[in-house]
């Protein structure tokens, strides 16, 4: 059986914002945090968050644009698309990267879990996946098709924990030279590996968007999932 709410994490003491969880029946339970597309909070990612539950995982999706002027979910087409790149263009990463903070020591603090948090994003937020890797300590990170790792190139050395980078070659979003750049910066850093995709675009993972590329998905699902086992492996019951 799967519990699912929104629950409201405290900013700085003051402030609060939601975060969807998804949790099993058993306690200490190792955690998952999904950081969305630009787009938020959509049915897809509870369902994402509803299926690492019902394998034994908490998961929590914390509405990383709670600042912005509309905060909840919008359309991958029409309006709503050129809403979702305006939002991001004015999202602040340092202030999101304070909420992931709050997130994983809120994941960390409660009964249900174990301690153990990996941190998993998309697009948008396989950036700020990255950031959890860097700023947070969580204990892995994967990202998938991050657009503006590269920014974070002074903070490669920060990051201690597993992180897995996934791109698809032929990404509109994020040219070549985005990841050569993250390719150079994790050089001699055996603890972040890069995965390239020839035959996949952006969204490659997602199989509700076009851009959905099956064998790559599939193989960057064994990756993610051994990557899963590894991280969990030593998690305390």
């Amino acid at each position: 059986m799967v519990t699912t709410a929104t629950v409201a994490l405290a900013q700085d003491g003051s402030r609060v914002f939601d975060a969807y969880l998804a949790r099993p029946e058993r306690d200490r339970a190792p955690s998952i945090m999904i950081f969305t597309e630009m787009f938020g909070t959509g049915q897809h990612n509870r369902d994402m968050a509803d299926d690492f539950a019902r394998r034994g995982f908490v998961a929590l999706i914390p509405n990383l644009y709670w600042r912005s002027p509309y905060p909840g979910e919008l359309a991958f087409q029409g309006p709503d698309r050129d809403a979702a790149w305006a939002r991001l263009a004015a999202f602040d990463v340092d202030a999101g990267g304070r909420d992931i903070g709050t997130a994983a020591a809120w994941l960390r603090a409660q009964s249900c879990t174990n301690g153990k948090v990996l941190a998993l994003g998309f697009c948008a937020g396989g950036r700020m996946a990255f950031v959890a890797a860097a700023r947070a300590g969580v204990d892995a990170a994967v990202s998938f098709y991050g657009m503006g790792i590269a920014k974070h190139e002074a903070e490669f050395g920060r990051v201690k924990c597993p992180v897995h980078l996934h791109y698809g070659l032929k990404d509109v979003h994020i040219p070549q030279p985005e990841i050569d750049a993250v390719t150079r910066a994790a050089e001699r850093r055996p603890n972040i590996e890069i995965f390239c995709y020839p035959g996949a675009g952006h969204s490659f993972f997602n199989p509700i968007r076009p851009g959905y590329h099956a064998a790559s998905a599939k193989l960057a699902g064994e990756r993610l999932e051994a990557l899963i086992a590894r991280t969990f492996a030593a998690a305390p019951a």
